[in-house]
């Protein structure tokens, strides 16, 4: 039974988990990203910790292809192909960083991580342009796709370069949600079949997670109706201001590891 996951505790853990998902729904879909990181944090207060990821695991799927393919196929493929360099940096260097997971401590890559994405995000909240030059694009998305990859491989943790590199790059809205849904949706695909494989995401735990993918998808649609209504200026503060509190997150956590 799905609330069996729940390690024994009754209806009341499933029922604050659903009521997570559903706000972090809401803000991915305002935003384009963030869900992960507030339904591991809350999930960890009343949740066993491989039930509270494997709780995330298909919500954070469903509602990633919605955010990808939400002008249709044209455009995702579009913004695949526009921010391929990205992609492949990305994906070759998380495998690459995988093997060297047991030998980097974790306090170390998180705040290697959070320390430089908050002090940036918090400059340009604070009004610092830090824009990329036209010139310097493509080889500054390697670099950041790079990055994401070799913190993806030992964290897990690959979207913060990306949001980095959007907002210096001054995306538009729209490009900017779905880039991050393309980017985002592969490396749930991973996230997935790296579980599959490990045992975390079984019967039990996957049965948790289908049940949290509709009041996701809910969420998101009330989100895509407020995104709909952000004007650009508005939209890259609530931007840059959730990417601080992200970078402050992985500071915490080093901090309390």
């Amino acid at each position: 039974m799905i609330l069996s996951v729940s390690a024994g505790q009754g209806v009341w853990p499933l029922i604050a988990a659903v009521t997570v998902t559903l706000f972090a729904g809401f803000v991915k879909g305002a935003v384009g990203f963030a869900m992960p990181l507030i339904m591991i944090s809350a999930f960890s207060a009343f949740l066993p910790p491989e039930v509270a990821l494997a709780g995330l695991i298909l919500p954070t799927l469903f509602t990633n292809l919605s955010q990808a393919f939400r002008q249709g196929g044209g455009p995702a493929q579009a913004t695949a192909w526009q921010y391929r360099r990205f992609l492949i940096g990305t994906v070759v260097f998380i495998a690459i960083a995988a093997q060297f997971f047991d030998l980097i401590p974790r306090v170390a890559y998180l705040l290697l991580l959070g320390v430089p994405v908050t002090a940036f995000a918090a400059l340009q909240l604070a009004g610092v342009p830090l824009a990329l030059r036209l010139e310097h694009r493509n080889r500054a998305e390697w670099g950041v796709g790079v990055i994401g990859g070799l913190y993806g491989g030992v964290s897990g943790i690959w979207g913060p370069p990306l949001l980095v590199y959007l907002l210096s790059v001054n995306a538009p809205k729209l490009e900017a949600i779905r880039a991050q849904g393309v980017v985002f949706l592969i490396g749930a695909v991973a996230l997935l079949v790296a579980h599959l494989g490990t045992g975390l995401a079984n019967a039990q735990t996957l049965a948790f997670s289908a049940a949290l993918v509709v009041p996701a998808q809910i969420g998101m649609v009330l989100g895509y109706r407020l995104q709909d209504r952000l004007p650009q200026a508005r939209f890259r503060r609530w931007t840059q201001a959730l990417l601080v509190v992200t970078g402050l997150n992985l500071v915490l956590q080093a901090l309390v590891a």
